[in-house]
């Protein structure tokens, strides 16, 4: 691309965050390989409905929705915060008092959480500490629970592991949908909060898909709504009878699952819930929502016992007026709309794109959780995440992670679907007649050091990306 992609090595050069994403985009055998002869842009210049353009026009169907930002539709978060700025604009960027808008807010949050009181922070991650924080606080323990491959933001406590230069220490990492867990929460008296992520019904045990870790072709995604939900109230019953804090962290799927969030769909009320990305209307924002009890941050009897957690940004007048230009959105009858049927929608969808790739004897399949997505590889191969190149020269945006995880906004149509559908199919069996899933000889990591790869990566796509 003779903009985009000078424009996105020159930020490189500067920016750790872009240099990051671009090191862990493929499996780190082949990094080097593709950073030298398939740069990928990460710049764009404008966005319209459902599409992405880049700095020289191409445009791309969005299948990455802002990290689950996007719910609604670019086009709707534009309308909020232009709503955001009329409301916000007589007062403007005033801190330590709070907009006349908040009280609506507040009673908004409220009806839609099912919880008594909301405290507001910049992140989603922010909004999880402090949801721990208070749990702990009201508990007097001191240890957390998470589930294994659980994603929780990137602070210490919920992410052991790689990524952590620190060690854990105060943290759990159970099994999700196990017996052997609910065992353990009966039995240790340490245990002051258990934080589940919803998305985990999609791969239970697992971390998220990413095509960085697509070194031995295996992948494996799959919701069973029920097994999830039956799991859920069993947990619920467990932590309610040894006094423990469950934490439903809402942030990433939270009013994409049901207007109501994860407890709506799920039929389950958690003691705290964090939501963060989509209600901020397009602005950052992180919200803990829960009952007084747990939600005061001081003890009467003794003044210094305090729960602290402030930030100078918390309820910025500009994100409350985007936040309630949200949440009244989803008032809207066209908005409700989309709601109704909302997981039969996506099922039909996921099983055509399934019958379409099966059709064309593509080794690849659909696993979903509503609009989220992920890539099924059917065949061996060390190759599977070749598969996100093609994708993107046939006009189909995705995110960093890949095939891992596509996300629609629910403003996709039929029209729409199926566009990207055939796209889709059609990038796949551009893919397979080069060879990337080939069943005999040839194609092996031996491969790159003979050239092949650099050789059909120039006679595929030229120099750099489409």
């Amino acid at each position: 691309m003779p903009t985009t992609t000078p424009w996105t090595a020159e930020a490189r050069q500067g920016l750790s965050d872009l240099q990051f994403t671009g090191r862990y985009r493929v499996p780190f055998q082949f990094a080097g390989e593709l950073r030298r002869h398939l740069p990928v842009p990460a710049v764009a210049a404008a966005a319209e409905g459902l599409r992405l353009q880049d700095l020289d026009g191409v445009q791309r169907y969005d299948l990455a929705g802002s990290y689950g930002v996007n719910l609604l539709g670019v086009d709707a978060y534009r309308e909020m915060l232009d709503e955001a700025a009329a409301t916000a604009r007589a007062l403007g960027p005033t801190l330590g008092v709070l907009h006349p808008c908040v009280t609506e807010v507040l009673a908004r949050l409220r009806a839609i959480s099912g919880h008594e009181e909301a405290s507001f922070h910049m992140s989603g991650t922010e909004a999880v500490m402090q949801a721990v924080r208070l749990a702990r606080y009201h508990t007097g323990r001191r240890y957390l629970v998470r589930f294994s491959g659980a994603y929780h933001g990137w602070w210490e406590d919920v992410q052991p592991g790689p990524g952590n230069p620190s060690p854990v220490r105060e943290t759990y990492t159970l099994a999700d949908m196990d017996e052997r867990t609910l065992q353990v929460l009966r039995t240790r008296r340490d245990i002051a909060c258990v934080l589940v992520n919803p998305l985990q019904a999609m791969h239970p045990n697992r971390p998220a898909p990413a095509d960085s870790a697509l070194v031995d072709g295996r992948r494996l995604a799959g919701a069973d709504r029920a097994a999830y939900v039956d799991w859920l109230r069993r947990l619920r019953a467990v932590c309610s009878e040894r006094g423990i804090v469950l934490i439903f962290d809402e942030v990433f799927v939270g009013f994409r699952l049901a207007r109501g969030g994860a407890q709506a769909w799920s039929g389950v009320q958690a003691d705290l819930v964090t939501y963060g990305k989509t209600l901020g209307g397009g602005l950052p924002v992180g919200v803990v929502c829960g009952p007084h009890r747990l939600m005061k941050r001081w003890r009467e009897d003794r003044p210094v016992d305090v729960c602290f957690a402030r930030g100078t940004f918390n309820a910025h007048p500009m994100v409350m007026a985007a936040m309630l230009a949200f949440l009244r959105r989803l008032d809207r009858p066209e908005v409700l709309a989309l709601y109704d049927g909302l997981d039969e929608r996506w099922d039909r969808r996921a099983a055509a794109f399934n019958a379409a790739l099966e059709a064309a004897g593509l080794p690849l399949r659909i696993a979903h959780l509503s609009s989220i997505w992920a890539v099924q590889y059917l065949a061996p191969s060390r190759y599977h995440w070749m598969l996100q190149f093609y994708l993107r020269a046939h006009g189909l945006h995705l995110s960093w992670v890949g095939t891992g995880r596509l996300i629609f906004s629910l403003a996709y149509g039929e029209a729409d679907m199926a566009a990207v559908r055939e796209r889709f199919v059609a990038a796949a069996q551009e893919m397979e007649a080069d060879g990337w899933w080939w069943q005999g000889e040839g194609l092996s990591a031996s491969t790159i050091r003979r050239g092949l790869l650099r050789e059909m990566l120039a006679r595929r796509f030229g120099r750099g990306a489409r």
